[in-house]
């Protein structure tokens, strides 16, 4: 594989998950000279498969994203590891990117899919078993925890929502409550869906055979548990936008941060796209894959209108 980079493309992506991917095939597809710079870390990396992909179902998260970097290249794009430094430029000068070991692309359009990080409860044992027994999504790994003993974390506003779709895969579920307020209409919802809480504090996970075998308190008792679901907050790497006045902003739904864009992923900077959980925090893999397909054919569009209205003024027109 080759890492060299030209000094200017059409496009440069951010990210190279399932949106940036998707997004850079587009534009390979449409003759566009496209950048993906990836810097090798996934969020659902630690998971052993995706899940709910059409066509996709169980296979491997680096499968799918090597075949993907594949069919990029396949069209003429190029895929390269790395790290973002830096950001720069504008619509009118055109946009520099600078990667962490000095090398450089300018680009007349950036798409943004670096994604997010989840940023989980400090509780000892939690990120160990991250994407195995301790997940989030009952559409991701709800099946496979299904009819286990499921413990469900209260970590943020929408904690009673996923307490309740875990229900549906299990009918042995725990709600820790841990210090969050519980709502009275919340307290009754749980208790008509049989869903037992538990007061008191999270010390530990604990772990037997390195399986999950339950969930500690702070006086020491312990709950039998075979799988724990956490809604972490979520964080858009984002970062290195800061020099183009792009900066992340609260999710309405107050779990975490995010790039705000529009359905076809404009940015309030132009020339800014962004696209799948750096915008969407709660896109799976196939609606990023949609987003980024919908951001690569939008911009491709607005590059064609400004090839064309530059065509017209050449001739006169």
């Amino acid at each position: 594989m080759n890492d060299q980079i030209r000094d200017a493309y059409d496009v440069v992506v951010i990210g190279g998950g399932a949106a940036g991917l998707n997004g850079a095939l587009q534009l390979a597809r449409s003759r566009r000279p496209v950048l993906v710079v990836d810097a090798g870390q996934p969020r659902n990396q630690p998971a052993h498969a995706v899940h709910g992909l059409l066509g996709h179902d169980g296979v491997p998260p680096a499968q799918l994203l090597a075949r993907g970097r594949d069919e990029v290249r396949g069209y003429g794009g190029e895929v390269v590891t790395g790290s973002i430094a830096a950001v720069g430029g504008d619509l009118d000068s055109g946009f520099t990117v600078t990667l962490a070991d000095g090398r450089a692309a300018r680009a007349r359009r950036l798409l943004v899919t670096s994604g997010l990080v989840d940023e989980l409860p400090d509780i000892p044992g939690l990120r160990e078993r991250w994407g195995r027994d301790v997940v989030h999504c009952p559409y991701c790994h709800g099946w496979e925890v299904r009819d286990q003993a499921i413990g469900v974390l209260a970590s943020g506003p929408r904690s009673v929502h996923q307490a309740l779709l875990f229900r549906q895969l299990s009918d042995d579920i725990v709600y820790f409550r841990r210090e969050t307020a519980l709502g009275d209409a919340e307290a009754v919802q749980l208790a008509a869906r049989g869903i037992r809480v538990v007061d008191g504090e999270v010390s530990a996970l604990v772990i037997a055979d390195d399986r999950l075998a339950g969930v500690r308190l702070a006086d020491g008792s312990v709950i039998p548990r075979q799988a724990v679901a956490v809604g972490a907050r979520m964080a858009a790497r984002a970062g290195f936008l800061a020099d183009l006045g792009l900066k992340p902003s609260e999710h309405p739904s107050g779990m975490g941060v995010h790039i705000p864009a529009d359905p076809a992923g404009r940015t309030e900077v132009p020339g800014v796209w962004a696209a799948g959980n750096v915008t969407d925090l709660f896109a799976q893999v196939g609606a990023s894959a949609a987003e980024g397909a919908l951001a690569g054919a939008v911009i491709n569009a607005d590059l064609v209108e400004e090839e064309t209205r530059r065509a017209v003024e050449a001739v006169g027109g």
